[in-house]
């Protein structure tokens, strides 16, 4: 087994379940500029690129670009205000980290989320070492840069890093990055769906995730 010295997570569907929050931004935005809502199914598969993605996705196909922007401004103020109205960590994830960190791991959050949430979030749940949104100049996901930075702040390379995340997108940023992925199956997207993304290693269980890193610590 390789051996690892940091782990890099995913934000939403890996450590947070931030799906009910944001599915019902999305709504409150529809609402408020008058179009059809959408059902939480939907937003669970419409997020992990972003939120204007997220946006793109729920508005109808055919909404122009003025009207788009306007949701997706209204869907900003919304979440601003209401992102920790039913968010919380996944059971044991708490737990999990702290035996990460107790055992030696250097850890941080990359993210998809714009980075002033994402700071928010880590705050108030986790105050892990390192924590990177989407922020002006560097590209989101899948692209690499928002890992290389990441590990650039933890003094680590690709090859003593691991990348936990729940989504096709977290599959494909590992891949760009050099870096081996933990794929989780508590998160946003089903087994099936991260085995055609090309997952190589599935973790079913906050216990399994933690034995198999304490397992892998250099």
């Amino acid at each position: 087994m390789k051996k690892y010295k940091a782990v890099l997570f995913d934000l939403d569907g890996t450590l947070l379940n931030t799906l009910e929050d944001l599915h019902d931004s999305v709504n409150a935005a529809l609402r408020q500029n008058g179009l059809p809502e959408q059902t939480l199914e939907h937003s669970r598969k419409s997020v992990g690129n972003g939120i204007y993605n997220l946006i793109l996705r729920s508005v109808p196909e055919d909404t122009e670009e003025e009207k788009t922007q306007a949701v997706f401004s209204s869907f900003k103020t919304f979440y601003a205000a209401h992102q920790l109205d039913c968010t919380a960590p996944y059971a044991g994830i708490p737990e999990a980290l702290d035996e990460l960190k107790k055992a030696g791991y250097k850890m941080g959050v990359v993210s998809n989320k714009v980075d002033s949430a994402v700071q928010n979030l880590n705050r108030n749940f986790f105050n892990l070492h390192v924590a990177i949104g989407e922020r002006a100049g560097i590209p989101r996901k899948p692209n690499k840069d928002m890992l290389l930075l990441a590990m650039q702040e933890l003094g680590v390379s690709a090859q003593e890093t691991v990348y936990v995340g729940d989504s096709e997108v977290d599959i494909q940023t590992a891949k760009n990055t050099g870096l081996d992925c933990l794929s989780v199956t508590w998160g946003f997207r089903d087994i099936p769906e991260l085995e055609r993304a090309g997952a190589t290693t599935l973790i079913h269980t906050t216990e399994e995730l933690t034995a198999y890193l304490k397992e892998a610590k250099a």
